[in-house]
């Protein structure tokens, strides 16, 4: 059986879209899964301490620091998991910046990604699988610019590939709020949660 965790990144409890997407596509694999509130507290930070010990890393040594340890553990939660859910909500075009911050403190060498001077970058996650659930209040892709543009789902998405996550299966859910048929929308939102769980653990 495939590990599943949930990567919840909007703050907003039971009022979130994406979390209650994401529960109707977890119920849905009808499987036990690890919930990650990002902002539960236990994200540790990523300041000067565990900046330095990355860079020590790229130089070949090897950092022994609180900072670093945190960001092993934390990488190490990511990684134990074969399935992720991410529930994301836009914010400000892009990600809220608790993600960010996850995405940061996971992102190590030898961890996530492995470097060469000659070939570049190359993602070290192998055998993963993930569903994205996208929100907006304002945002949607058939709107003009004055709705607002989509940095939300390249940027996560083109970090998972860099990471190594190829398969990669989204619902979108947007606008949730200036529209008149939100309703529809939520509801085939929904439908879609249902069907993506079909198949998602093989």
């Amino acid at each position: 059986m495939n590990s599943v965790l949930h990567l919840a990144a909007s703050p907003r409890g039971t009022a979130s879209e994406s979390r209650a997407i994401a529960a109707t596509f977890l119920s849905s694999l009808e499987a036990p899964f690890e919930e990650y509130d990002l902002w539960d507290g236990t994200l540790p930070p990523f300041g000067p301490e565990a900046a330095a010990a990355k860079m020590a890393v790229f130089a070949g040594e090897q950092p022994t620091s609180a900072a670093w340890d945190a960001a092993i553990a934390t990488f190490r939660r990511f990684d134990a998991a074969d399935r992720y859910v991410f529930s994301v909500p836009m914010w400000n075009a892009g990600i809220p910046y608790i993600l960010k911050q996850f995405i940061d403190v996971v992102s190590q060498p030898g961890l996530v990604f492995g470097f060469d001077p000659a070939t570049g970058y190359r993602g070290l996650l192998r055998g993963k699988r993930a569903a994205v659930i996208y929100t907006s209040a304002v945002y949607g892709p058939d709107r003009g610019p004055a709705f607002g543009a989509d940095f939300q789902a390249p940027y996560l998405e083109d970090w998972l590939r860099w990471a190594g996550v190829e398969d990669i299966r989204t619902i979108h859910f947007r606008p949730n709020l200036v529209t008149a048929d939100a309703d529809q929308a939520r509801s085939l939102a929904h439908a879609q949660a249902r069907d993506l769980a079909k198949g998602f653990l093989r």
